[in-house]
Protein backbone atom coordinates (compact mmCIF):
# COMPACT_ATOMS: atom_id res chain seq x y z
CA UNK A 1 0.00 0.00 0.00
CA UNK A 2 1.28 3.64 -1.12
CA UNK A 3 1.00 6.51 1.55
CA UNK A 4 -0.26 9.67 0.03
CA UNK A 5 2.95 11.36 -0.17
CA UNK A 6 1.48 14.97 1.36
CA UNK A 7 -0.18 12.96 4.17
CA UNK A 8 1.36 14.32 7.45
CA UNK A 9 2.41 11.76 9.80
CA UNK A 10 1.77 11.83 13.85
CA UNK A 11 5.22 10.32 15.30
CA UNK A 12 3.63 11.54 19.02
CA UNK A 13 1.53 8.26 18.51
CA UNK A 14 5.00 6.08 18.68
CA UNK A 15 7.46 5.43 21.07
CA UNK A 16 10.67 4.31 19.97
CA UNK A 17 12.79 2.45 22.48
CA UNK A 18 15.02 0.33 19.86
CA UNK A 19 18.87 0.11 21.06
CA UNK A 20 18.04 0.89 24.75
CA UNK A 21 18.09 -3.08 25.60
CA UNK A 22 15.76 -4.79 27.46
CA UNK A 23 16.64 -7.39 29.99
CA UNK A 24 16.02 -11.13 29.86
CA UNK A 25 12.39 -11.57 30.35
CA UNK A 26 9.72 -14.13 29.73
CA UNK A 27 9.75 -15.40 26.26
CA UNK A 28 6.36 -17.29 24.33
CA UNK A 29 8.70 -19.68 22.64
CA UNK A 30 8.22 -20.57 18.87
CA UNK A 31 4.81 -20.69 19.61
CA UNK A 32 4.90 -16.70 20.88
CA UNK A 33 7.20 -15.29 17.70
CA UNK A 34 4.77 -17.47 15.45
CA UNK A 35 1.86 -16.57 16.60
CA UNK A 36 1.39 -12.68 16.78
CA UNK A 37 0.78 -13.16 20.79
CA UNK A 38 -2.16 -11.51 23.01
CA UNK A 39 -0.84 -10.59 26.38
CA UNK A 40 -4.25 -11.77 28.13
CA UNK A 41 -2.73 -10.16 31.78
CA UNK A 42 -5.48 -7.76 32.72
CA UNK A 43 -6.13 -4.89 34.63
CA UNK A 44 -4.88 -1.07 35.20
CA UNK A 45 -7.02 1.76 33.47
CA UNK A 46 -6.14 2.39 30.06
CA UNK A 47 -7.50 5.93 30.53
CA UNK A 48 -4.56 6.81 32.68
CA UNK A 49 -2.20 6.18 30.51
CA UNK A 50 -3.36 7.47 26.66
CA UNK A 51 -4.78 10.37 26.20
CA UNK A 52 -8.16 11.52 24.39
CA UNK A 53 -8.43 11.21 20.43
CA UNK A 54 -7.50 15.04 20.55
CA UNK A 55 -4.39 15.13 18.61
CA UNK A 56 -2.03 15.13 22.03
CA UNK A 57 1.09 12.81 21.50
CA UNK A 58 1.10 9.53 23.60
CA UNK A 59 3.98 8.27 23.10
CA UNK A 60 6.11 10.03 25.52
CA UNK A 61 9.41 8.57 24.45
CA UNK A 62 9.10 8.93 20.89
CA UNK A 63 12.87 9.03 19.00
CA UNK A 64 14.18 12.60 17.73
CA UNK A 65 14.74 10.38 14.93
CA UNK A 66 11.30 9.54 14.16
CA UNK A 67 10.21 12.71 14.02
CA UNK A 68 13.00 14.38 11.71
CA UNK A 69 12.67 11.13 9.27
CA UNK A 70 8.55 10.38 9.73
CA UNK A 71 7.06 13.70 8.99
CA UNK A 72 4.86 12.75 5.31
CA UNK A 73 3.56 10.27 3.64
CA UNK A 74 6.40 10.55 1.45
CA UNK A 75 9.01 9.29 4.22
CA UNK A 76 6.44 6.32 5.21
CA UNK A 77 6.86 5.04 0.99
CA UNK A 78 10.88 5.61 1.92
CA UNK A 79 11.71 4.80 5.19
CA UNK A 80 10.16 1.13 7.11
CA UNK A 81 10.05 2.84 10.47
CA UNK A 82 8.03 5.54 9.28
CA UNK A 83 5.55 3.12 7.33
CA UNK A 84 4.90 1.74 10.85
CA UNK A 85 4.03 5.42 11.84
CA UNK A 86 2.02 5.88 9.13
CA UNK A 87 -0.47 2.57 9.51
CA UNK A 88 -0.72 3.27 13.16
CA UNK A 89 -1.75 6.85 12.20
CA UNK A 90 -4.15 5.72 9.91
CA UNK A 91 -5.66 2.75 12.08
CA UNK A 92 -6.17 5.00 15.18
CA UNK A 93 -7.89 8.01 12.32
CA UNK A 94 -10.43 5.43 11.71
CA UNK A 95 -10.88 4.10 15.17
CA UNK A 96 -11.13 7.74 16.56
CA UNK A 97 -14.14 8.35 14.13
CA UNK A 98 -15.51 4.99 14.00
CA UNK A 99 -15.82 4.38 17.72
CA UNK A 100 -16.90 6.48 20.10
CA UNK A 101 -15.03 7.14 23.34
CA UNK A 102 -11.98 5.64 21.16
CA UNK A 103 -8.44 6.75 23.26
CA UNK A 104 -5.18 6.91 21.25
CA UNK A 105 -2.60 4.00 22.53
CA UNK A 106 1.30 4.14 22.23
CA UNK A 107 2.69 1.73 19.47
CA UNK A 108 6.84 0.82 20.96
CA UNK A 109 9.48 -0.21 18.96
CA UNK A 110 11.59 -2.02 20.78
CA UNK A 111 14.76 -4.44 20.00
CA UNK A 112 15.48 -7.70 22.11
CA UNK A 113 13.28 -6.72 25.63
CA UNK A 114 11.18 -4.54 27.13
CA UNK A 115 9.50 -3.86 30.08
CA UNK A 116 5.82 -3.41 29.84
CA UNK A 117 2.64 -3.22 32.27
CA UNK A 118 2.18 -6.92 31.49
CA UNK A 119 5.67 -7.55 32.73
CA UNK A 120 9.03 -7.98 30.97
CA UNK A 121 8.92 -9.42 27.38
CA UNK A 122 11.69 -10.43 24.60
CA UNK A 123 11.02 -10.25 21.08
CA UNK A 124 10.26 -14.21 21.12
CA UNK A 125 6.96 -13.60 22.47
CA UNK A 126 6.15 -11.53 18.65
CA UNK A 127 3.77 -8.28 17.96
CA UNK A 128 1.49 -7.72 21.42
CA UNK A 129 -0.84 -5.95 22.73
CA UNK A 130 -0.77 -5.09 26.67
CA UNK A 131 -4.08 -4.36 28.16
CA UNK A 132 -2.76 -2.74 31.51
CA UNK A 133 -0.87 0.03 29.93
CA UNK A 134 -2.99 -0.31 26.84
CA UNK A 135 0.18 -0.46 23.96
CA UNK A 136 1.11 -2.36 21.43
CA UNK A 137 4.44 -3.46 21.49
CA UNK A 138 6.85 -4.72 18.33
CA UNK A 139 10.39 -5.58 16.97
CA UNK A 140 10.33 -4.25 13.82
CA UNK A 141 12.35 -8.12 13.18
CA UNK A 142 9.54 -9.90 13.42
CA UNK A 143 8.44 -8.96 10.15
CA UNK A 144 11.42 -10.60 9.29
CA UNK A 145 10.50 -13.78 10.87
CA UNK A 146 7.41 -13.52 9.16
CA UNK A 147 8.97 -14.30 5.83
CA UNK A 148 11.90 -16.15 7.08
CA UNK A 149 10.70 -18.48 9.56
CA UNK A 150 6.73 -18.41 8.28
CA UNK A 151 6.95 -18.60 4.69
CA UNK A 152 5.12 -15.99 4.43
CA UNK A 153 5.09 -13.65 1.45
CA UNK A 154 5.68 -10.57 3.69
CA UNK A 155 5.18 -7.11 1.91
CA UNK A 156 4.21 -4.16 3.56
CA UNK A 157 0.28 -5.03 3.32
CA UNK A 158 1.64 -7.82 5.38
CA UNK A 159 2.92 -6.15 8.13
CA UNK A 160 -0.46 -3.25 7.90
CA UNK A 161 -2.29 -6.48 9.09
CA UNK A 162 -0.02 -7.53 11.78
CA UNK A 163 -0.75 -3.62 13.54
CA UNK A 164 -4.26 -3.38 12.56
CA UNK A 165 -4.61 -6.39 14.50
CA UNK A 166 -3.25 -5.36 17.65
CA UNK A 167 -5.08 -2.21 17.53
CA UNK A 168 -7.98 -4.84 17.18
CA UNK A 169 -7.76 -5.99 20.50
CA UNK A 170 -7.36 -2.16 21.78
CA UNK A 171 -10.86 -1.72 20.26
CA UNK A 172 -11.87 -4.75 22.41
CA UNK A 173 -10.14 -3.80 25.58
CA UNK A 174 -11.85 -0.06 25.06
CA UNK A 175 -15.21 -1.82 24.73
CA UNK A 176 -14.46 -4.21 27.34
CA UNK A 177 -14.50 -7.39 25.55
CA UNK A 178 -11.42 -8.16 25.79
CA UNK A 179 -11.19 -10.38 28.90
CA UNK A 180 -14.68 -11.66 28.42
CA UNK A 181 -14.71 -15.32 27.56
CA UNK A 182 -11.44 -14.98 25.92
CA UNK A 183 -9.79 -17.76 27.55
CA UNK A 184 -9.23 -21.92 27.27
CA UNK A 185 -7.63 -23.19 23.89
CA UNK A 186 -9.36 -25.07 21.11
CA UNK A 187 -10.66 -24.59 17.95
CA UNK A 188 -13.72 -23.15 19.57
CA UNK A 189 -12.67 -22.10 22.55
CA UNK A 190 -12.72 -17.89 23.43
CA UNK A 191 -9.26 -17.51 22.66
CA UNK A 192 -9.31 -18.42 18.95
CA UNK A 193 -12.55 -16.37 19.11
CA UNK A 194 -10.76 -13.16 20.36
CA UNK A 195 -8.07 -13.28 17.50
CA UNK A 196 -10.44 -14.13 15.03
CA UNK A 197 -12.34 -10.72 16.03
CA UNK A 198 -9.19 -8.92 15.83
CA UNK A 199 -8.75 -10.11 12.44
CA UNK A 200 -12.10 -9.03 11.22
CA UNK A 201 -11.65 -5.62 13.26
CA UNK A 202 -8.23 -5.85 10.86
CA UNK A 203 -9.98 -6.22 7.77
CA UNK A 204 -12.54 -3.38 8.64
CA UNK A 205 -9.69 -0.77 8.69
CA UNK A 206 -8.19 -2.11 5.96
CA UNK A 207 -12.17 -0.89 4.13
CA UNK A 208 -11.65 2.40 5.32
CA UNK A 209 -8.35 3.31 5.07
CA UNK A 210 -8.34 5.12 2.04
CA UNK A 211 -10.65 7.46 3.93
CA UNK A 212 -8.51 8.21 6.61
CA UNK A 213 -6.37 10.23 4.16
CA UNK A 214 -2.97 8.16 4.99
CA UNK A 215 -3.23 5.74 2.29
CA UNK A 216 -3.81 5.13 -1.86
CA UNK A 217 -6.52 2.57 -2.67
CA UNK A 218 -5.84 -0.48 -2.31
CA UNK A 219 -4.88 -3.61 -4.91
CA UNK A 220 -5.14 -7.17 -5.01
CA UNK A 221 -1.36 -7.55 -4.55
CA UNK A 222 -1.66 -5.73 -1.26
CA UNK A 223 -5.19 -7.60 -0.82
CA UNK A 224 -3.36 -10.96 -0.96
CA UNK A 225 -0.35 -10.08 0.90
CA UNK A 226 -2.87 -9.79 4.47
CA UNK A 227 -4.22 -12.73 3.40
CA UNK A 228 -1.10 -14.66 3.16
CA UNK A 229 -0.14 -13.21 6.24
CA UNK A 230 -2.80 -14.28 8.26
CA UNK A 231 -2.68 -17.67 6.70
CA UNK A 232 0.91 -17.83 7.90
CA UNK A 233 -0.13 -17.09 11.58
CA UNK A 234 -2.83 -19.84 11.60
CA UNK A 235 -2.61 -22.20 14.37
CA UNK A 236 -2.64 -25.39 11.83
CA UNK A 237 -0.07 -23.61 9.43
CA UNK A 238 1.85 -23.23 12.71
CA UNK A 239 1.43 -26.44 14.42
CA UNK A 240 2.62 -28.42 11.04
CA UNK A 241 5.76 -26.28 10.73
CA UNK A 242 6.63 -26.84 14.43
CA UNK A 243 5.09 -30.09 15.49
CA UNK A 244 4.65 -31.78 12.19
CA UNK A 245 0.84 -32.80 13.09
CA UNK A 246 -1.92 -30.47 13.34
CA UNK A 247 -3.92 -30.44 17.40
CA UNK A 248 -7.33 -28.30 17.18
CA UNK A 249 -7.31 -29.21 20.89
CA UNK A 250 -4.41 -26.63 22.03
CA UNK A 251 -5.59 -23.90 19.46
CA UNK A 252 -5.28 -20.02 20.68
CA UNK A 253 -5.60 -17.87 17.28
CA UNK A 254 -7.36 -20.40 14.95
CA UNK A 255 -6.44 -21.97 11.29
CA UNK A 256 -5.52 -20.44 8.52
CA UNK A 257 -8.83 -20.47 6.88
CA UNK A 258 -10.52 -19.09 9.52
CA UNK A 259 -7.71 -16.05 10.07
CA UNK A 260 -8.43 -15.05 5.95
CA UNK A 261 -12.01 -15.73 6.27
CA UNK A 262 -12.47 -13.19 8.95
CA UNK A 263 -10.31 -10.53 7.64
CA UNK A 264 -12.09 -10.91 4.58
CA UNK A 265 -15.44 -10.70 6.73
CA UNK A 266 -14.37 -6.85 8.08
CA UNK A 267 -12.51 -6.53 4.47
CA UNK A 268 -15.91 -6.87 2.61
CA UNK A 269 -18.16 -5.50 4.82
CA UNK A 270 -16.36 -2.54 6.37
CA UNK A 271 -18.40 -3.33 9.34
CA UNK A 272 -17.51 -3.57 12.99
CA UNK A 273 -20.50 -5.00 13.62
CA UNK A 274 -20.36 -7.94 11.57
CA UNK A 275 -17.00 -9.44 13.74
CA UNK A 276 -18.97 -10.80 16.10
CA UNK A 277 -17.23 -13.84 16.42
CA UNK A 278 -18.07 -14.48 19.61
CA UNK A 279 -21.70 -15.92 18.70
CA UNK A 280 -20.85 -17.01 15.17
CA UNK A 281 -20.43 -20.31 13.76
CA UNK A 282 -16.92 -20.76 12.93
Amino acid sequence: MTFQKDAPLDPGQVRDRRGRGGGLAIGGGIAGILGVVLFLVMGGDPAEVVGALSGETVGGEQSSDLNEECQTGADANTRDDCRIVGYVNSIQAYWGDAMEGYRLAPTTFFEGGVSTGCGQATSAVGPFYCPPDAGIYIDLGFFDELTKRLGAEGGPFAEAYVIAHEYGHHVQNLMGTLGSGSGGSGAESGSVRTELQADCYAGVWANHAVETGFLTPLTPDQIAQALDAAAAVGDDRIQEQTQGQVNPETWTHGSSQQRQDWFRVGLDTGDPSACDTFSADL
